[in-house]
């Protein structure tokens, strides 16, 4: 079993955790149809760095970053083939590699799909994405049962089941773990005099040996700035408990999608019964709610907006998450009440990036900032110190030091 920091139990007083969720021109699938959207820049180094800079200026935690192993779709078995929606992607790690220098406080976590990706190069990708970032790195892991993104790689019989997928991803993130602790602090010496760069008695096999992947170690890329880069993941409505056994036992941060105070209530409830199972009761990860918005000065504006990109889309998007439709002030009342179900954050997913990311930065923040929710300036340097997560520098491989 891992082992995991602890960290203080989210509550309904102290300031909000905040995170947006970056993919494409925006969640609508008609964003790229906005004015200001400038679809011919979407796969361009100048936009990812435009957005990130945006967020920061607007003091969020982290920005997720969307990915996936094949073409987008609005069909949930398979391809659409549709042509008048945003079709194509960098890749998540990458983008958050190259504008890791253009930002200081930044979170920065990209999408995986530990479905068909190794662990051995996650783990190296993602510790590679903290020492460019000077410990300001995550990893959000996602599963796939597509038949159609398994025909990419032809490596299974058949799909496996929801069950079998969460369980997977649990191993994955344990690997992962086991491999970023596989390098001690100071394993590195350094000593150009001696000519001793390394200490190998401080690398550490893992030697792991699961259902689903069997690792020997060490990692390749020396222990991350943090130690434990932050790991999140998310549950939707309708998933199985496995999903939330990964929440539990695997993430620091979970996302809820869930629609409504009362399904918030239930989905942190069921996280909180499968860290009681597993005996985790005393490990507590953030729970972040999941919320698309559109956000404009006044709700019939923000109305008006949607029903436009929704007959440009041929029809409202039905998507997991609940949708907010109003402005800054109503979105911040909300925040405040849906906290109460034991969320200590939100994960935003602008509706159109070039229209509602500002209003978010520029116009909730500083909503939130008058009431006392939100912090006025950053007040830590890496991305576990801004969630509050301690870094544990001791790690499960090193061997304790003679008591002083």
């Amino acid at each position: 079993m891992s082992e995991f920091p602890s960290r203080t139990d989210p509550t309904t007083s102290g300031p909000l955790h905040l995170a947006v969720a970056l993919d494409g021109a925006g969640r609508h699938p008609a964003a790229w149809r906005e004015p200001g959207a400038r679809p011919e820049a979407l796969f361009t180094a100048r936009h990812w760095a435009g957005i990130v800079a945006e967020a920061e200026a607007g003091l969020l935690d982290f920005v997720t970053f969307e990915d996936g192993l094949a073409l987008q779709s609005s069909a949930p078995d398979g391809p659409d083939g549709r042509t008048d929606r945003v079709r194509g992607r960098l890749d998540a790690v990458l983008i958050a590699a190259r504008v890791a220098p253009l930002t200081r406080h930044l979170g920065l976590v990209p999408s995986v799909t530990t479905t068909h990706t190794e662990p051995f190069h996650i783990s190296k990708a993602v510790a590679t994405l903290d020492h460019v970032s000077r410990g300001r790195a995550g990893v959000h892991v996602q599963v796939s049962g597509l038949p159609h993104e398994e025909r990419h790689f032809g490596r299974r019989a058949a799909v496996p089941s929801a069950a079998e997928l969460y369980e997977e991803a649990a191993d994955h993130v344990e690997v992962v773990r086991r491999l970023w602790d596989s390098w001690e602090d100071d394993a590195e010496i350094r000593d150009v005099a001696t000519g001793r760069f390394v200490d190998r008695a401080k690398l550490h096999h893992v030697d792991f040996e699961g259902r689903h992947f069997r690792v020997r170690g060490p990692s390749i890329t020396p222990r991350p700035p943090q130690g434990q880069p932050v790991v999140s993941a998310v549950v939707a409505p309708g998933d199985v408990g496995a999903a939330y056994r990964l929440v539990a036992r695997s993430a620091d941060v979970g996302y809820l999608a869930a629609r409504g105070l009362g399904e918030a209530v239930a989905a942190v409830e069921a996280v909180r019964r499968a860290q009681d199972a597993a005996g985790l009761g005393a490990r507590s990860p953030h729970l972040f709610g999941e919320l698309i918005v559109f956000l404009d000065e006044d709700g019939p504006a923000a109305t008006g907006r949607r029903e436009r990109l929704d007959a440009l889309a041929g029809g409202p998007d039905e998507g997991h998450a609940e949708v907010f439709t109003g402005s800054p002030g109503g979105l911040a009342d909300l925040l405040e009440e849906r906290r109460t179900a034991g969320l200590s954050g939100f994960r935003l997913h602008p509706a159109v990036i070039a229209h509602d990311l500002p209003a978010i930065t520029r116009g909730l923040v500083p909503e939130l900032q008058r009431r006392g929710l939100f912090r006025t300036a950053y007040g830590a340097d890496t991305l576990r110190g801004l969630l509050g997560l301690d870094r544990h520098p001791a790690n499960r491989y090193a061997t304790p030091g003679p008591a002083a």
